[in-house]
């Protein structure tokens, strides 16, 4: 198991030292970017939208329903909505969610073209394949994650609104009272360096199953699986570690 993951480790690190090689046809290179920056980031902006907004709606009604306390302001709710969004849910939630619609589609889409020889005819016309099909996915991703978490935010925002003006839970006043109070910008700011480095994970480790997915249909589903179980995993690990070194 320890060899197994040695292994991959080197394969990885190999196949990362091809995708940041120099273009070999730079104009190809950049019309594939705005390709990638669609197909990845903004494929992806109606799901973290919707789920965005009714998390920003739970999470306000359950603040409200298990804080009622009358030695807490009402205002609470908004601040510890507004900290929950920014500090966890817009960029390691959002990236766990990401890592399975992206990184299934990532896997699946590289994989597909190693069993069908496509990435090995580009091998043998003397084009770096990893170079021309990875790096633009890792690009796109990581540009546009800030967009995603700053959606996010936002539309978490709306959610907690809504309960706020549809019900007699929290009014609307409180709210954004609670939004606006101690708020500190650096917490965005931290969000966003997060997200990037969930951006690279998701779209780097993904690419790296499907590019090695030998085996026919079998192995495209099994490093669609990989690419979705490894790259949560990482995400959550190097969550601790930009924390700790962020925030501490």
């Amino acid at each position: 198991m320890i060899k197994k993951f040695l292994q991959e480790v080197g394969e990885y690190l190999l196949l990362m030292k091809r995708t940041f090689a120099r273009p070999d046809n730079f104009r190809m290179f950049c019309k594939q970017i705005p390709r990638e920056l669609e197909k990845l980031g903004v494929d992806s902006i109606g799901i973290i939208v919707i789920i965005s907004i009714f998390m920003g709606v739970i999470m306000t009604v359950q603040t409200v329903l298990n804080t009622e306390n009358p030695l807490l302001p009402r205002y609470s709710t908004g601040l510890v909505l507004r900290d929950t969004f920014l500090l966890e849910f817009s960029s390691t939630i959002m990236s766990l969610l990401l890592a399975g619609k992206v990184g299934s589609n990532i896997a699946s889409e590289l994989g597909s073209m190693r069993v069908s020889e496509q990435i090995d005819a580009m091998e043998i016309m003397g084009v770096n394949s990893a170079n021309y099909l990875i790096l633009p996915k890792i690009i796109a991703l990581v540009i546009f994650m800030p967009v995603l978490v700053t959606l996010c935010v936002g539309f978490g925002m709306i959610g907690g609104a809504c309960v706020a003006q549809f019900s007699d839970l929290i009014t609307m006043s409180d709210f954004i009272y609670g939004i606006q109070y101690a708020f500190i910008p650096f917490y965005y700011t931290y969000s966003i360096i997060k997200s990037l480095f969930f951006g690279f994970i998701i779209a780097s480790v993904s690419s790296f199953y499907g590019y090695y997915a030998y085996g026919g249909a079998l192995a495209v589903g099994r490093a669609s699986t990989h690419a979705v179980v490894n790259s949560s995993v990482l995400v959550l690990l190097s969550n601790i570690v930009l924390t700790n070194i962020i925030l501490t």
